[in-house]
């Protein structure tokens, strides 16, 4: 149980109201086969049975959050005219609204003047702004560190630019000694820092980064694309908190509005600091871009068709719930890191278990306790599985044995990584259900 389906009464009005601004054209209704639908819809409902519980609390396992209700809504609003974001002949009032959706993103970071706009996902996002680091930048180096997305790496092989991995250190975080060491070969034209990694939520040291650009002279591309949204919690460490308040002084910023902004599969979004960066996407459409001397997004970005409906439901997302600190959309962070706070903290005075770093976020990631790696990993596996018929679904992380190692002094490293369980606890009312959570862990011990 716990589908929302009250909200779709607005639908049906929001719907009659759209219509009536067609009221001038000649009457037009397609045919439909209502019956052959509902059976083909009733299908669709028995095969999406097979689904893990995304959207309940006591889903705690990868980066999925169900969409806000008014982005469903205005998804859904949006397809019944279906507009493509390309050009303005395909969607004036999307386009207008994207601009605006980003803009907000962009101050979101403390950009007034920026480029941007929404992407298929982080993916994407990310090639775009290595494609302009790329550009900017002929023959430079690409780094990021080995705990960054792997789709760094494969954006690098597909710009054919060269790319290496640097070391991280025992939090998660890219280890500046590396950094600069490398940085002094004068190779290296793009530095990826990331804010959230995919494994652990840990962040890079931002603040430091920027002062290695100030004396190397590279580009600053942060990867964003999970934990960008926590710039708004109120709960976060000083050290996390310097990071974010150096976003302002980066080159680009990727960001996901499909993880913690609300939205549905797949909104991304790429931001530039710098507008004139525009020029690199210059491309000529004689069938196209003549209708309107305005901006049209496909002349900033490198996927041509893309769907309105996402721009339509993460502006009205935000008109609902504004970027501000203090806000609704502010305190709900706050309470998904309270909620991996209160996790890991109940583990790590549990002596069935073991824990790593706390969680910067909200990405916790702890292992059964046993003698060495190999019987972790058994466990963890084991863990997982049993969690899973108490209808608590988490996830699994492969760890390199040096982040393991400073922290697990007792356990024999008998191989190179080890199986822990991951939660990513997306929702805020993850944090009313911690006390179920672990009522459901204590039990499997």
């Amino acid at each position: 149980m716990g589908l929302e389906i009250e909200s779709l009464t607005l639908l049906v009005e929001s719907l009659r109201r759209l219509d009536g601004g067609f009221a001038e054209l000649a009457d037009f209704s397609p045919e439909i086969d209502l019956e052959r639908m509902r059976e083909v819809l009733e299908e669709v409902a028995f095969r999406m049975r097979d689904n893990f519980p995304y959207h309940h609390p006591l889903y705690a396992g990868q980066m999925l959050k169900p969409p806000h209700p008014i982005a469903r809504l205005a998804y859904c609003l949006a397809l019944w005219i279906n507009p493509n974001n390309h050009a303005l002949d395909g969607g004036r009032a999307s386009s207008a609204m994207e601009k605006e959706a980003v803009a907000e993103l962009a101050k979101l970071f403390g950009w007034q003047r920026h480029l941007g706009h929404l992407t298929s996902g982080g993916t994407m996002a990310n090639l775009e702004a290595l494609w302009v680091s790329g550009r900017l930048a002929p023959g430079k180096k690409v780094v990021a560190s080995e705990q960054a997305h792997y789709t760094h790496r494969r954006i690098s092989e597909v710009l054919r630019l060269d790319f290496e991995a640097i070391p991280v250190d025992a939090r998660a975080k890219m280890d500046l000694r590396f950094l600069e060491k490398l940085l002094q070969s004068g190779e290296v034209g793009t530095v990826v820092a990331t804010v959230g990694t995919t494994a652990s939520g840990s962040i890079d040291p931002l603040p430091q980064i920027f002062q290695l650009k100030q004396k190397y002279g590279f580009r600053l591309h942060v990867d964003a694309a999970y934990g960008g949204y926590f710039t708004l919690a109120e709960n976060l460490t000083s050290e996390a908190r310097a990071a974010f308040d150096t976003l302002d002084k980066v080159d680009s910023i990727v960001v996901d509005p499909h993880k913690h902004g609300l939205q549905p599969y797949g909104c991304g979004s790429v931001l530039f600091r710098d507008p004139s960066v525009g020029a690199i996407y210059k491309h000529e459409s004689p069938y196209t871009y003549f209708t309107s001397k305005e901006l049209h997004l496909g002349e900033i970005s490198l996927e041509c068709s893309r769907p309105g409906a996402s721009a339509v439901a993460l502006w009205a997302t935000q008109k609902l719930l504004p970027l501000k600190p203090s806000g609704e959309f502010a305190r709900a962070l706050s309470s998904c890191r309270k909620a991996a706070l209160d996790l890991h903290n109940r583990l790590e005075n549990d002596n069935r278990f073991l824990t790593l770093f706390p969680p910067e976020l909200d990405i916790v990631i702890w292992a059964v306790r046993a003698q060495d790696l190999s019987e972790i990993s058994r466990l963890s596996r084991r863990f997982f599985n049993a969690a899973a018929q108490e209808n608590l679904h988490l996830a699994l992380v492969e760890l390199p044995l040096q982040l393991v190692e400073p922290y697990w002094k007792e356990v024999s490293l008998n191989r190179k990584y080890v199986t822990c369980l991951r939660s990513c606890l997306m929702k805020p009312e993850h944090q009313t259900w911690i006390d179920e959570i672990w009522s459901i862990l204590d039990r499997i011990n």
